[in-house]
């Protein structure tokens, strides 16, 4: 059975995050100091800015390879990453999961009927990427699969590719002048100035601020919080804000993926703990899926294991729901969701995982 957290109208669990306050009260301290020697002897999300000639001389060397095939009548073949294999990737509790240095790969065959249309769909986005990059302009990967709705066939296919093609040029997608459709929401003790010069103030109040669209552009980082609260379900994130949660308790920073977290979420979360070194908790749901929400945020997925060092906050904190309060805290089994086939898979399929093993805590739930 699990629990989820209140959301606009579901109020019969709502005692449980009065529960977690106090928790989050006790936790705080301990964790501050432990932040604190984290952010002193830490690894630095210091991404080195990579120049506009570099990308464009890394796409001319894959072009390149093509056309000296092409010249040695051979056929041209382009070789990926296999960014979803479990056996490329390893775990390093410092990180979470990253890709292995002698990683197995694919082949993308320009004479093969199942991979051509890959093959060619790689060089369009190669080629809408050179003449941004040489443009100096950005575009979505929205933007990218509505240019051409008949070529690409659905946004997934862009998605993916363009996932590839950073990963095998082995520069970040935001480098590529590809930017993420941004979904998330923060909220709190919070100011920055955006690229383009725009100050932001994030003082709770009734309406969240979007996070941006280029984190790396974010300067002038300015708070008082205590700790930064990472929220699963905007449904709790907005009662929490609505409450004045981030007042009421101690200055705070909240933040919401609403449900599986997108890039920019994750690298603005990345950015907050390299910046600001202050605790940053989670709560999540009491089920399978939003404890893989929470392991997302904390040690990264595999798609993106490439990209680990500036996605991934391993000192995140699992506040709850935790399995554990149902029965801690009495509550009634009519309130419980059970839970499915696709539920306990999803357990099964966790347990296997090389970060579980190094958690007994987490095991136990």
């Amino acid at each position: 059975m699990s629990l989820s957290l209140p959301g606009e109208t579901d109020w019969s669990a709502f005692t449980l995050l009065d529960h977690h306050r106090v928790s989050l009260l006790r936790s705080i301290k301990e964790a501050a100091r432990e932040e604190t020697r984290i952010g002193e002897t830490g690894p630095s999300n210091n991404v080195c800015q990579i120049t506009s000639s570099e990308i464009l001389g890394a796409i001319e060397n894959v072009i390149q390879d093509i056309v000296t095939s092409l010249a040695r009548n051979k056929a041209p073949v382009l070789t990926l990453v296999n960014r979803s294999d479990w056996g490329n990737i390893q775990f390093k509790d410092s990180v979470g999961l990253q890709m292995i240095s002698h990683y197995t790969t694919r082949k993308i065959k320009s004479d093969c009927p199942k991979s051509a249309p890959k093959f060619a769909l790689i060089l369009k986005i190669l080629s809408v990427i050179y003449k941004m990059v040489q443009n100096n302009t950005y575009a979505t990967k929205r933007d990218i699969y509505y240019s051409d709705t008949l070529l690409f066939g659905n946004q997934s296919v862009v998605d993916n590719i363009v996932n590839d093609i950073s990963c095998m040029l082995k520069i970040p997608r935001r480098s590529l002048h590809i930017l993420s459709t941004t979904k998330g929401c923060i909220a709190g003790n919070l100011s920055y100035t955006e690229e383009d010069g725009t100050k932001v103030n994030c003082t709770c109040s009734a309406t969240a601020v979007i996070v941006p669209s280029n984190v790396q552009g974010i300067r002038n980082v300015i708070t008082d919080a205590k700790f930064i609260l990472i929220v699963e379900k905007d449904a709790t994130f907005q009662r929490l804000l609505d409450d004045d949660f981030c007042n009421k308790l101690s200055p705070c920073i909240m933040i919401t993926g609403k449900g599986v977290p997108d890039l920019n979420t994750r690298l603005l979360v990345r950015k907050l703990w390299d910046t600001c070194h202050i605790p940053i908790f989670t709560l999540m749901d009491a089920d399978p899926h939003g404890i893989e929400i929470m392991c997302i945020y904390k040690y990264g997925s595999v798609s993106m294991s490439f990209e680990a060092h500036h996605l991934t906050v391993p000192a995140i904190r699992w506040l709850g729901l935790l399995p554990s309060d149902i029965e801690r805290l009495n509550i009634r089994k009519d309130a419980l969701i059970p839970l499915t086939k696709q539920d306990q898979n999803k357990l099964a399929s966790m347990q296997k995982r090389p970060y579980v093993a190094c958690q007994p805590m987490w095991k136990k739930e």
